[in-house]
């Protein structure tokens, strides 16, 4: 009876040692880990702590080269070729969310990022032309919307007929003065050599030069280019979409991605 008690009794201090030992030892591991990190700038570890952050995690900083860090950040930093393939998304028909989702990163620095470079577009163009005698353009107006549909926006287009390229362009109501800033955005070669197509709406008319300015019907085909140009806007920027919900929702932004498009529409076509 004694012997099987022994027995017992035995076991039960060697489990009892294990599991008073297993913590301690798994603490010690712990706590090696994170008592001496490396600096991720210069590998020093002749680091002091400096507070934390927003969710608690200690904040060390590096004595030898002043770089502040935390030890296995939640936040992880947006690499150069994840923005380029931003970038190149910007140019098709996905909305904001949808790249968010497609690249796996944050909605808000999504948006913070394209806000940024669309304040950044050019909103003019350079064109050179390398025969300024016979030039032909053709102009038309598309309609948009910014945040409702009550607040209408004309998007004014020009289009070089021979090499399909934008050559002006401008964003605003459906009136003269619209249209003056149209032929105002033109390169000075276009304004004085190039015959240009348009419909009849009356604001062509008071704004083009009578003996450079030819208003057709789409039954002549003479506009064939500039309606297709819209179609592929359309197609192409998700915020001109009809009956979507990829809308734009302030101006500036508005504008700035009709740019850019413009921008990339351009060099594509000169790639090619």
């Amino acid at each position: 009876m004694s012997t099987i008690l022994a027995f017992f009794l035995d076991s039960f201090m060697v489990l009892f040692s294990k599991v008073v030992r297993e913590p301690v030892k798994l603490f010690q591991v712990e706590n090696e880990e994170f008592s001496e990190p490396d600096c991720p700038a210069c590998g020093s570890r002749h680091l002091i702590k400096n507070g934390s952050v927003h969710n608690g995690k200690p904040k060390y900083q590096c004595k030898s080269c002043g770089r502040q860090f935390v030890i296995n950040p939640t936040k992880t930093t947006v690499s150069q070729e994840i923005k380029q393939l931003v970038d190149r998304l910007l140019l098709e028909r996905i909305s904001l969310r949808g790249i968010a989702r497609v690249t796996q990163i944050s909605w808000s620095w999504l948006q913070n990022y394209v806000n940024q470079k669309l304040a950044r577009t050019p909103r003019q163009i350079k064109a050179s032309v390398k025969s300024p005698g016979r030039l032909t353009i053709e102009c038309d107006e598309m309609w948009s919307f910014v945040n409702s549909k009550r607040n209408e926006v004309y998007v004014w287009l020009a289009i070089d007929r021979n090499s399909r390229k934008i050559v002006g362009c401008f964003v605003g109501d459906r009136t003269r003065k619209s249209a003056r800033r149209l032929w105002d955005s033109l390169p000075q070669v276009y304004q004085q050599c190039a015959i240009a197509y348009t419909d009849f709406w009356q604001a062509y008319k008071t704004v083009i030069p009578a003996n450079y300015h030819r208003a057709v019907g789409k039954e002549t085909g003479l506009t064939n280019h500039i309606e297709r140009l819209n179609n592929t806007f359309r197609q192409r920027v998700s915020r001109l979409v009809r009956e979507s919900l990829s809308f734009s929702k302030k101006l500036s932004n508005h504008v700035g991605a009709i740019w850019y498009f413009i921008h990339g529409y351009n060099a594509e076509l000169a790639s090619t």
